[in-house]
């Protein structure tokens, strides 16, 4: 079981580090449009759910080990 929740934090952390990626090049499309407010706020809206997925994995990851820590410690 441990090595089970050992699988699931580094894909998890792996997960929040691709998120991350991903919204770092989201936001270097951004656009001057984007900016100004002039065009479509599509950009903002990528940022945030990037942003958002990140943090549910980082969390995920956060859980895993504390679930790992208590296993270790009753074992």
């Amino acid at each position: 079981m441990q090595t089970f929740l050992v699988i699931l934090i580094v894909l998890s952390a792996l997960a929040a580090v691709g998120a991350l990626v991903r919204g770092i090049i989201v936001f270097l499309q951004t656009t001057e449009a984007d900016l100004n407010g002039t065009g479509p706020s599509v950009s903002g809206m990528r940022q945030n759910k990037m942003m958002r997925m990140r943090i549910m994995f980082q969390a995920l990851a956060v859980i895993f080990v504390i679930l790992l820590l208590m296993l270790s410690r009753s074992g």
